[in-house]
């Protein structure tokens, strides 16, 4: 018995010791990305606010982001306003209000379509060139010779990213936001919406949801900035942990966009209720 005991402590040890390394191991990696996020949002911060910025840098890196993620928003963006006028437009006009139809897709374009699926098509292609990138540039060591230079990388590659996705995230968000309330129109006027009612009661979307919506896309583009700089800065193990870096950096960004974007929209709409009363 007092054998078979041991024999039992022995198991139960070990089967703890097979346990927690994996979870160790996940809760270091999980301090240090979020410590490196941190670290990389303060060294970003200081290098801006000293006007330590080089401008060409940044309008290249807007460049980047904003010409090369603009068509795909739009497109994007607006099947989805479509889409969603679709199925509004079918069901209002059954229940003899299509009044609604314009108002209930500007909102939900501006709260939520647009800045959400803008925020995953910028992680997606540009958020995905950072990474690869940087992780190209640590692997050929010459982020290792920027240091030996006495130049700083974040300040040399990354507040450029950031400060560029911050600067046109918003605006392409705007520009797909518009697209979106085209592509809403004609599904609108396909399913009997009158082109007048539809752009009238369009109009009646507060200029607080677009505010909103706004605020969200810097959030995301601080997100996606720094997630893609971040898993490049830390590549390891040649071109294949650049891949690695590249595939990580969009996943973590999209849940990232979708988590934060929760959170955001509880407090935006808690403001807006105290605002309003």
């Amino acid at each position: 018995m007092a054998y078979n005991m041991r024999v039992m402590a022995r198991g139960v040890s070990s089967s703890d010791r097979s346990v927690s390394p994996p979870v160790s191991s996940w809760a270091r990696e999980g301090f240090a990305f979020f410590g490196g996020l941190a670290g990389l949002l303060s060294e970003s911060l200081g290098y801006m606010l000293r006007g330590t910025v080089s401008r060409r840098d940044t309008v290249r890196q807007m460049a980047q982001v904003g010409v090369g993620s603009l068509l795909v928003a739009l497109i994007t963006v607006g099947f989805s306003g479509a889409v969603a006028a679709l199925y509004l437009s079918i069901q209002m006009v059954k229940f003899g209000r299509p009044d609604f139809v314009g108002s209930l897709v500007g909102q939900s374009l501006a709260l939520e379509v647009a800045p959400v699926i803008t925020a995953v098509v910028v992680a997606a292609r540009a958020g995905s060139a950072m990474a690869a990138e940087l992780g190209s540039m640590v692997v050929t060591e010459q982020i290792d010779a920027l240091r030996s230079l006495a130049t700083s990388p974040v300040q040399y590659l990354v507040v450029p990213r950031v400060l560029g996705t911050l600067l046109m995230l918003p605006l392409i968000t705007l520009l797909a936001n518009g697209a979106g309330a085209v592509g809403g129109y004609l599904a609108a006027v396909a399913n009997g919406v009158a082109p007048a009612v539809y752009w009238r009661s369009l109009q009646e979307v507060a200029v607080g949801d677009h505010v909103s919506g706004l605020i969200k896309t810097m959030l995301f583009a601080l997100i996606i900035a720094l997630v893609g700089c971040r898993q490049g800065l830390t590549t390891r193990g040649g071109a294949a942990g650049v891949g690695r870096a590249t595939t990580s950096a969009v996943v973590l960004a999209m849940i990232g966009i979708f988590v934060s974007d929760f959170f955001l929209s509880m407090m935006l709409h808690d403001s807006s209720q105290a605002l309003a009363l």
